[in-house]
């Protein structure tokens, strides 16, 4: 077993650490608050909390962005996904449409599930649903960004979770059930939810390495156990986790969600970038490990494979269509 790290080491802006903070503790509030009356009106109640998430994402995404709440998403096709809880919007989506609740796949940047307290089953759904929204999207090819990315990222946000026994191992027994679903369910890594946050607990966030291989590793022999002979393109649910060692102490789930929202935002909206570098350079997301899934180079078209597997990108490429690795 191999596994990635991620981890930023500069000094925190504490400012924002003190603005998430605030922010974490609404939300707690308002699970707390919503909780009393669940029993009563479960429906009312996770409409409360997609509310919430909507709230937060306007707080911290430019005020350009449209997002609403229950709509489903639409391909050139007239094919239409499931409902969707939150989506988020280009700035450029048509007024008239918006209240349609039927939403055009090329005009939407993010979806989002909600969920007051995450279950096993909500997971296995969620990856479902990943594959089926995903596949609305155009299939894109001539570079590793291109095909091993949806234009539409998709996430999974909730309050908190159902793991309360004392004895309980909440953050070992999500990412296991995340494990079983990707191998289960993702047949391409460009199918592969991006991000869950459980806002009282932690975060996952998808990475994804172009490719590791022997046509441009020297030394390669040493690697065939973990990548195989032919070398493998790797992808991993990266958990930011209070649990890791050598932790920031000022961990906080939602600094999590957001700085790398929008981090994989910037890519499909170029203008985001200068913010989402500014929060990966405030360092308040700290640290991040996953365990390795290994793909092989048929995951990629004719077109770029051969560049592929020479390990032929450029880390400094501002457009991202030709990088190592993508967090």
């Amino acid at each position: 077993m191999s596994i990635t790290t991620f981890f930023s080491d500069n000094n925190p802006n504490e400012d924002l650490i003190e603005f998430f903070t605030s922010t974490s503790q609404n939300i707690e509030n308002e699970y707390r608050r919503i909780q009393r009356r669940a029993t009563e009106d479960p429906g009312t109640a996770g409409d409360q909390g997609e509310e919430n998430w909507k709230e937060l994402l306007s707080k911290w995404l430019p005020s350009t962005f449209k997002i609403v709440t229950k709509g489903r998403i639409l391909n050139t096709k007239g094919k239409a996904s499931p409902q969707i809880d939150v989506i988020v919007l280009r700035p450029e989506y048509p007024e008239g449409l918006i209240n349609t609740k039927l939403y055009l796949a090329t005009g939407v940047l993010a979806a989002f599930e909600c969920k007051l307290t995450l279950k096993a089953t909500h997971i296995k759904e969620f990856f479902e649903s990943s594959v089926e929204i995903k596949n609305l999207t155009f299939p894109k090819v001539g570079s590793p960004y291109k095909e091993l990315h949806s234009s539409i990222l998709y996430g999974l946000l909730c309050h908190s979770h159902s793991w309360k026994n004392p004895s309980s191992k909440p953050i070992e027994n999500v990412t296991s059930y995340i494990e079983t679903m990707d191998k289960a369910k993702i047949k391409h890594p460009k199918f592969a939810p991006d991000l869950i946050c459980i806002a009282d607990l932690t975060t996952w966030s998808i990475c994804k390495t172009t490719f590791f291989g022997p046509r441009f590793v020297p030394n390669f022999d040493e690697y065939i156990p973990i990548y195989g002979k032919n070398g493998s393109a790797v992808s991993s649910y990266l958990c930011f986790s209070s649990l890791l060692k050598n932790q920031v102490p000022y961990f906080n789930p939602l600094a999590v969600l957001i700085t790398r929202l929008l981090c994989k935002l910037s890519r499909e909206y170029p203008s985001l970038k200068p913010i989402s570098s500014f929060f990966e350079a405030a360092n308040i997301q700290g640290k991040g490990e996953g365990k390795n899934r290994y793909w092989d180079s048929s995951i990629y078209s004719s077109n770029i494979l051969g560049r592929v597997c020479l390990g032929g990108w450029d880390n400094n490429d501002s457009s991202e269509e030709w990088k190592f690795m993508y967090t």
